[in-house]
Parts: C-alpha cells; sequence; structure tokens
C-alpha cells in the first residue's frame, strides 16, 4: 500500500468490510462514504479507527467535495444498490450503479487519485454455457446487470483517458465473514448448526463461490494497477461449484443431518447450471489466484459465525 490516505465506498457492506479491515491491517488511513442512512454494523470493532463521510454518490457536489478533503491516494468503489432481490427500484439501481459511480470517477480524478479500483459483477455477462471470458460479450439480463456493465465502460473510459489508473474487478458469488445474513451461505450454516431443513432450489443450480479473503488479495493490491490500467478481471476460482456442493460442504462443516428438501424453493430468473470464471488473465497479469476451495472456505465461514454470534 502506497502512501497517502485511501477512501472506500461501500465499506459498510459485505466485500467493503472485509477491505477496510484488510486496508487497516497494513497501516493505512481509511476513509469512507457512507449515506446517512447506512447502518455500518460491519465495522463494529474498527470503527472508531476510520474517517466517515456522509455523503451520498447521487449527489455529485457533496461527493467532489469530500473527495477534495480527503484528497485520496486510491480509491476502492465498492459500493452497490441491486445485488439483493429486495432492492428492486431500478432508478435507483441505476443512480447509484451509473451516476453515482461517474460522479466519483469525475472527483477522483479531480482530487489526483492515482489509482482506483471498480468493483464490477459476473452478472454483467448474463448467461454463458463456457467459463466467463473478459472479452466475452456482455449480455446482462436485469437491471442491475446492465448498470453495472455501464459502470465497467464508465471506468475503462476514464482509464483511457489517464492519467488516473483504473482497473475493474468483476466479482463472482463472494462468500465469507461479515455476508449479509439471509444470503444462501450463511442461511444454510444456521438451519444447519441447528438441525433446520435446508429449503433449496434445484440441486443442479451453479454458481463459481469465492472466498472473500482471496477476492480481498485481489483488490487491495493497488501497485499492480497502473500497468493494468483500462483492464477488467475475472475474481472467481475457475471452478464451478453447484448447490449440491455447497449443502455437503455446510454439512460437513457444522457436523449436521439435516433434512435437504430439494426444489421447496422456486427457480430465480438468474438460476443456472452453468456459471463459471475464466481466471486466466487475472493469474496472467496479476499473478492472483483464488487459493480457498469452498469445503475450507465454508468451514471458516462456519468458525467466524460460531465465534461473532448474533452479529453473523
Amino acid at each position: 500500500m502506497g502512501p497517502g490516505p485511501v477512501l472506500v465506498t461501500g465499506g459498510g457492506g459485505f466485500v467493503g468490510a472485509n477491505v477496510v479491515r484488510r486496508l487497516l491491517a497494513r497501516g493505512a488511513s481509511v476513509h469512507l462514504l457512507l449515506k446517512d442512512d447506512a447502518d455500518p454494523w460491519r465495522l463494529e470493532g474498527v470503527r472508531d479507527r476510520v474517517t466517515l463521510h456522509a455523503v451520498d454518490l447521487v449527489d455529485g457536489d457533496s461527493v467532489r467535495r469530500a473527495l477534495a478533503k480527503v484528497a485520496p491516494a486510491s480509491v476502492f468503489h465498492l459500493a452497490t444498490h441491486g445485488a439483493y432481490e429486495h432492492q428492486a427500484d431500478a432508478r435507483r439501481i441505476l443512480e447509484t450503479n451509473v451516476l453515482g459511480s461517474a460522479n466519483l470517477l469525475e472527483a477522483a480524478a479531480a482530487a489526483g487519485t492515482a489509482v482506483f479500483v471498480n468493483a464490477g459483477s459476473s452478472s454483467e455477462y448474463g448467461l454463458k454455457r463456457q467459463p466467463m471470458r473478459e472479452d466475452d460479450r456482455l449480455e446482462p439480463n436485469s437491471v442491475y446487470a446492465v448498470a453495472k456493465a455501464a459502470q465497467t465502460h464508465l471506468a475503462t473510459l476514464f482509464a483511457r483517458r489517464g492519467p488516473m489508473a483504473v482497473a475493474t474487478f468483476r466479482l463472482f458469488s463472494v462468500y465469507g465473514p461479515w455476508e449479509e445474513p439471509a444470503r444462501l451461505l450463511p442461511t444454510l450454516l444456521r438451519r444447519a448448526r441447528a438441525g433446520e431443513p435446508l429449503e433449496m432450489a434445484s440441486p443442479d443450480t451453479a454458481r463459481d463461490f469465492v472466498y472473500v479473503d482471496d477476492v480481498v488479495d485481489a483488490l487491495v493490491d493497488v501497485d499492480r494497477v497502473p500497468a493494468a490500467s483500462g483492464e477488467v478481471f475475472n475474481l472467481g476460482t475457475g471452478v464451478q461449484s453447484t448447490l449440491r456442493d455447497v449443502v455437503a460442504a455446510v454439512q460437513a462443516a457444522v457436523g449436521g443431518g439435516s433434512e435437504v428438501r430439494w426444489g421447496a424453493m422456486p427457480a430465480r430468473g438468474w438460476d443456472t447450471d452453468r456459471w463459471q470464471a475464466d481466471v486466466a488473465k487475472a493469474k496472467a497479469m496479476l499473478g492472483w489466484s483464488a487459493r480457498t476451495t469452498l469445503a475450507d472456505g465454508v468451514a471458516r465461514m462456519a468458525a467466524w459465525m460460531a465465534a461473532a454470534g448474533e452479529r453473523a
């Protein structure tokens, strides 16, 4: 981590909270942009070590003032809206991810930021029948996916303009400590530990599940970004896992024998039996690859949840 303050958007979210903790462990001076109504519960234990700025990304003037004040050397843009089913307002999705990202990119460039790390999403690809490559045609099939694809294009445009170095990291199915409690793996681990039934969709539904620590390794390695400015990188394992695999890992982690009710949950519009990252580019250009297997990651998450108690 180079000299100068760093600024994080979405620092109260799942991936963001993990990035914040890693940055603090590296001795960085960390500033967070958070909306007034944000609940930064994930920052428990580190809140007094960061500087909070009450800013809505959609408010361009507020974003510019905050960036001018902080003058961050690096920006980690992890804020998003629309990743959860309850975040269905199309206008807010577009305003946050497109307009908000444009405001932040403009303000960072004006403030002299050297490195801008942009978090994209595998949803930008749409449904593919082969491992997703960064040069694949984007075929987003939701408002959220369209917004994230537009965000990536904006980031690439600013990279071409220079001199700020900008790289986009497309996150696949990230899981681990501080994940939203209602998401798949936290829910399964809680229910399995309690011996409750696991109500599932099709066992063949697949995703590329990647442990959050591995993702953070790539995101905070900002020294590699200038040489990769304008590039997009997949952050996944390169291994697709089905819900059947996930349930097996959960049961192994907690030693439970919960009944599994396959088909009890209806399929969602984005469920598919094929969802896998091609991670060759990240390995070749960044020297990065995910190191944590699904079994090990789920076991580590289960241990963290047991220690965290009600926080998880």
